[in-house]
């Protein structure tokens, strides 16, 4: 099966209750970027998609950075002088700062509020903090509950260990007919977060157990890494082999009710933003188009001068643009199914662009050779516009000389590309175009 029978035939309704019943079951658990929650996460994932799994040593160099220690936390709360638990890890993961050192002691209420955080702006939802690199302990707590606490004194307890391990990240590879790569990458980091993260999590997944059955062009590189650490931790040891992505993807924020927005990759004009652009350009709904900085998810690290990976990002809306994000309010109810599944249709179809563009040659050069004695204008009573389609055929006959791919074809005359693809492969089909070219 090819990527375009595989666009026609999904069930995205059905997909998209499976991605969120999927979120559904990694919500709970409390990820960070080493620990438990990573491998469990990856445990889960394990069951639908052939993850190999790799383990870096706690103090191990990845160029300017180290790999931490591992953090791992059992329980953490406040409790009042009646010992009721006034802040809970158990009630909501985000209300420990990740990374947290241990502590069990009695504080006076002037220092438990200098390592308490909340949100004003957002009284009644949970902040998410963390502090990989820098050793201290702390809790979010909803404003209103933290203008509360006016005892004198308060019970702290964090069970926490900070201990060598290992950061653990999951990698996949469906190989294809090349060597050539198309790259997608999703951070497993962040605790009960649904949009910034789980909904990348689950979409990448999707996207490895639909592709295992498509015969590909392209090999696709599944990675599901901790947030920067991860990233630059695989391709300090991949030097090499990252040479061979061709086209990139970083897939987070896919599962709320935003417009889809694509951020470029550093070079701006690569095959991926260009497809992504033209995918967006032709779904008809809202979009936004960014151009790259070196501010948000790994395609920073990917695009780093010294790679220069032709990587970018397609979000719906993005990291630090809805004011749900790193709070408790990017939960079960900010992200829908439906959602999920146009988000998959989108990457199935950039992936369409990517595996299908190509050079042709016009085998009948000289002037407009005869559509109909061929037949092939009834056979556009199978396209949803004939007069569409008719004009992707004349376009596709006129621009194959040569100098010209599909996707500039389609660019050109402003058509969506999956009409140019089935334009050049009728014409193909009928002797008129031959390919020459990936």
């Amino acid at each position: 099966m090819k990527i375009e029978e595989l666009l026609a035939r999904t069930d995205f309704n059905a997909i998209g209750h499976e991605m969120y019943n999927l979120i559904v079951e990694l919500y709970p658990i409390c990820r960070s970027i080493t620990g438990d929650g990573v491998r469990s996460t990856l445990d889960i994932l394990e069951r639908g998609i052939d993850l190999a799994r790799e383990q870096v040593p706690s103090g191990t160099r990845v160029f300017d950075w180290t790999i931490p220690k591992e953090w791992n936390i059992a329980d953490a709360w406040v409790k009042n002088a009646a010992g009721e638990r006034v802040i809970d890890f158990k009630r909501s993961n985000l209300h420990v700062v990740q990374y947290s050192t241990p502590i069990r002691a009695t504080v006076s209420r002037a220092e438990l509020m200098a390592h308490l955080h909340s949100l004003p702006e957002h009284p009644q939802w949970i902040p998410y903090r963390s502090s990989y690199y820098a050793e201290r302990w702390g809790f979010c707590i909803e404003h209103d509950r933290l203008q509360q606490l006016n005892e004198e004194t308060y019970e702290v307890c964090i069970d926490s260990i900070l201990s060598d391990g290992h950061l653990t990240y999951g990698e996949l590879v469906i190989p294809g007919a090349s060597e050539d790569e198309i790259l997608f990458s999703c951070h497993i980091c962040h605790p009960s977060l649904c949009n910034d993260n789980l909904s990348g999590i689950a979409l990448t997944a999707q996207l490895a157990r639909l592709l295992a059955g498509v015969e590909l062009h392209h090999s696709c590189r599944f990675l599901f890494l901790p947030g920067t650490i991860g990233a630059i931790t695989w391709l300090s040891r991949n030097e090499t082999r990252a040479q061979r992505i061709r086209h990139g993807l970083v897939v987070a924020c896919v599962g709320d009710n935003g417009k889809f927005c694509y951020k470029r990759s550093r070079r701006g004009s690569a095959m991926i933003d260009r497809a992504a652009e033209h995918v967006l350009r032709h779904a008809g709904t809202d979009f936004e188009i960014r151009d790259f900085t070196p501010y948000g998810y790994d395609e920073r690290q990917y695009c780093s001068p010294g790679f220069d990976l032709p990587v970018g990002s397609l979000t719906r809306t993005p990291n630090g643009f809805y004011p749900q994000y790193h709070t408790s309010a990017d939960d079960l109810d900010f992200v829908a199914p439906t959602n999920l599944a146009q988000s998959l249709r989108r990457y199935l179809e950039v992936i369409d662009v990517l595996e299908n563009d190509g050079g042709y040659a016009n085998m009948n050069p000289k002037c407009e050779p005869q559509l109909g004695k061929r037949g092939l204008y009834r056979t556009l009573g199978g396209f949803a516009d004939a007069e569409r389609a008719q004009m992707a055929m004349l376009w596709v006959l006129n621009l194959s000389d040569g100098d010209h791919h599909l996707l500039d074809i389609a660019e050109r005359a402003g058509i969506d590309f999956a009409t140019i693809r089935q334009a050049a492969q009728l014409l193909v089909g009928h002797g008129l175009l031959e390919k020459r070219s990936a």
